[in-house]
């Protein structure tokens, strides 16, 4: 076994704290990576809390992952020891149901092991990536560019693929018009791939004071979806729209900014079922679409995209005893716009 150190809740009660564990030895298919830079993710705060669901603990979070690849199994084909490495929101899959098959491992059926807060195919609990180094099937590992910025790259394992995945799905590009709701995590990155795929984009907000930011994201247009004046005056505007708010909301606007045949398109699974009329999906031809992250071939394709037209997050590293800080600035919005975990700060001796 392979001694480790890293955060931890030992309760959905408890705050997170140092805690020493051990990851399973290196196998013939696994490299170890030694973790440089962590994502905080809204999910970190849900799952260590039990806010969805029971969680296994300890847990230790974390599934925006960056590092190098310090050792590597007999048969690994893929990676070399120093290469950088990524991984995000998985790390294993039964390799063999449909989605499998389709490259959609997130959706797995059969055994999917999400990177924390679950039980690997040796029954063993997983532990994420608030941790100075992980293992991990070569397989659900991701080849990372060295002409990126590290600590920004981090949050595209879980923020980039969300959204890259579902305007390439519904082939959002040139000569389409896309709004995007809410400019967080999810919003600035949508923004970003958005403007990257030759669309027109546009942010609506419930906070006039980040329309400068927006524009400064590349967004052509900025929208406050409490002005009626605006919203009415966006009826029937837009193609695309892609809603990045995680809390309840009313969608029931934005189905009528959409144009005939429009896709309004939720990553931000608030937690309250919406309301919404079949008149108002009928008339228009409108549909309702959800997307949850990517699979491993779209993330890799997401990443090499981000390579090729200089995309990363724009973050705020911070020290890791900060964490809690940062889950308490992120429910209130302040932060531009994803925090990251500076992997060298993890000091037991602070």
């Amino acid at each position: 076994m392979i001694a480790a150190k890293g955060y931890a809740a030992q309760t959905a009660e408890s705050l997170l704290a140092p805690w020493q564990f051990e990851r399973r030895d290196v196998g013939a298919y696994d490299v170890q990576i030694e973790i440089l830079y962590c994502g905080v993710c809204h999910t970190d705060i849900h799952l260590t809390r039990n806010e969805w669901f029971s969680g296994l603990f300890p847990m230790v979070p974390g599934h925006e992952i960056v590092g190098r690849i310090s050792t590597i199994g007999s048969d690994v084909k893929r990676f070399r020891i120093g290469d950088l490495g990524g991984v995000g929101v998985m790390v294993d899959s039964c390799r063999h149901c449909e989605d499998c098959k389709n490259g959609q491992e997130q959706f797995c059926t059969v055994s999917p092991v999400q990177t924390y807060n679950n039980l690997g195919h040796d029954g063993q609990p997983v532990y994420g990536g608030y941790s100075d180094t992980i293992v991990v099937n070569e397989d659900f590992v991701h080849r990372i560019s060295e002409k990126l910025d590290l600590a920004g790259v981090a949050p595209l394992l879980c923020a980039g693929i969300t959204t890259y995945s579902p305007l390439k799905r519904w082939n959002v590009g040139k000569g389409h018009k896309l709004a995007v709701v809410g400019l967080g995590g999810l919003g600035h990155m949508g923004v970003k791939f958005g403007k990257a795929l030759g669309a027109e984009v546009a942010v609506i907000s419930t906070s006039p004071g980040k329309q400068e930011a927006a524009r400064k994201l590349g967004a052509d247009h900025f929208i406050i979806s409490g002005d009626e004046a605006q919203m009415k005056a966006a009826f029937k505007a837009f193609d695309f729209v892609l809603d990045t708010v995680s809390g309840n909301s009313d969608v029931n606007p934005y189905l009528a900014i959409l144009k005939s045949n429009g896709v309004y398109v939720n990553v931000g699974m608030p937690v309250k079922p919406w309301e919404v009329s079949s008149f108002s999906l009928a008339t228009g031809n409108k549909v309702i679409a959800g997307s949850g992250a990517g699979g491993l071939p779209e993330t890799q394709q997401m990443l090499d995209f981000c390579a090729e037209h200089g995309i990363v997050a724009d973050v705020e590293l911070i020290d890791i005893k900060d964490i809690h800080n940062a889950f308490d600035r992120m429910l209130k919005g302040d932060v531009r716009y994803r925090f990251v975990i500076d992997m060298k700060t993890l000091n037991f001796n602070q």
